[in-house]
């Protein structure tokens, strides 16, 4: 399994997590560091865990590919499970 694939399924595991935690905590979308910026700092950790697990081997990094379409879904699965649990709050 590439690596990108495994990136991807972590971005999903993420955008369920956050979607939970909206769900279940709505007054969390009020924290300092807002739901959005969640995406992106899981994505460099993930991030920093492969360069170093790697040494900064070439070829195996991430492609720009998967990180933008590995943001967009952790997004939307963020934004979207929240509305289909029907969780009161604003969503920006």
């Amino acid at each position: 399994m590439s690596i990108d694939r495994i990136f991807l399924a972590f971005m999903v595991v993420c955008g369920i997590a956050a979607g939970a935690i909206l769900i279940a905590a709505p007054e969390s979308r009020d924290l300092r560091v807002t739901p959005y910026f969640w995406m992106i700092i899981a994505m460099a950790l993930f991030e920093f865990a492969n360069y170093a697990r790697t040494r900064g081997a070439p070829g195996t990094v991430i492609s720009i590919e998967a990180r933008l379409l590995g943001l967009v879904i952790g997004v939307v699965l963020m934004v979207v499970l929240p509305i289909a649990a029907g969780s009161p709050g604003r969503l920006f």
